[in-house]
């Protein structure tokens, strides 16, 4: 098995995990308040990825006071994704919301134009543009406008766009599952606080189960999504992210009974489409430059 190869697998593997997650707070979602779930799931999270971290010996504190503020941002962005993300999940299909973050790779290369001045072509403009027509087609409003749960899954594509953009810009020093393991308490903290306006309900031996399953998969996500940047070629492995679609639409079938209707799965097909073109082009302009480059020191 070639690097690359095992690099993908890893990615779906990350994507099932996470997606499996997700179908798993849904289905608590009618027995227990959200805080509470996120409560509980982020204290067994943060035990299993210390662990996994201290194991590893991947935690590292040291960093540069630019790194820390970055880290900061992050964790801000990471707990009101989680907020937003999962309030949508409660009223939305599995497959709808996860649609919606399929717009990531896209609005991660135009906030990086817009944000940082890197180089964007016109036809990586063109895809970005025809992903967010397919996002409308996803979220599309009704005579009133958009509904509020449909604005709760585009303020978690703008927050986990943020929290990219962050990580991007850290220093490669960083230890990823230090940021991990921040983001992780801070996520647990911050639905402790909010978990103090609940009532919270008893937990039944099934929801106990399904919280540990959902904090195992949560670890497991991160540890695949780590191992995958350790194993291969990012402009590889990037386009089998996308098999959290594929995941979602299984899962809210099975587990929901819902299945998107022609235009959702017309615009995430828009989406996926778009967002796999902009991985292609920005790999070719990632050769490009090389050969470019190369020209240069042997003319």
């Amino acid at each position: 098995m070639t690097a690359n190869t095992r690099a993908a697998l890893l990615m779906m593997l990350s994507m099932a995990a996470f997606t499996i997650n997700d179908a798993c707070v849904k289905v608590m979602g009618d027995a227990l308040p959200l805080f509470q779930i996120i409560t509980l799931r982020g204290a067994l999270a943060c035990i299993l990825i210390y662990i996994l971290a201290r194991s590893m010996g991947a935690i590292h504190l040291r960093m540069s006071g630019g790194d820390w503020s970055l880290v900061a941002l992050r964790c801000v962005a990471e707990a009101a994704a989680t907020y937003f993300f999962l309030t949508a999940l409660f009223h939305l299909p599995l497959a709808n919301v996860t649609a919606v973050l399929q717009m990531l790779p896209l609005t991660v290369t135009l906030g990086a134009f817009l944000l940082f001045g890197e180089q964007v072509g016109w036809r990586r403009m063109a895809a970005i543009l025809c992903g967010f027509l397919g996002m409308v087609l996803i979220v599309r409003p009704g005579p009133e406008g958009f509904s509020l749960h449909a604005i709760y899954a585009l303020a978690a594509m703008v927050c986990v766009t943020v929290r990219d953009l962050a990580t991007r810009r850290m220093s490669a020093n960083v230890s990823s599952l230090t940021v991990t393991l921040i983001a992780s308490l801070t996520v647990f903290a911050f639905a402790a606080i909010g978990s103090l306006g609940d009532d919270w309900q008893p937990i039944t031996w099934p929801l106990a189960g399904l919280i540990a399953l959902a904090a195992v998969l949560v670890m497991g996500g991160y540890l695949f999504s780590i191992l995958v940047m350790r194993s291969g070629e990012v402009s590889f492995t990037a386009p089998f992210r996308y098999t959290g679609l594929v995941w979602a639409l299984g899962l809210g079938w099975f587990v929901f009974g819902d299945w998107p209707d022609t235009l959702t799965l017309a615009g995430a097909g828009i989406v996926v489409a778009s967002g796999l073109f902009t991985l292609y082009r920005e790999r070719a302009v990632v050769g490009e430059d090389g050969l470019a480059a190369e020209a240069t020191r042997h003319p």
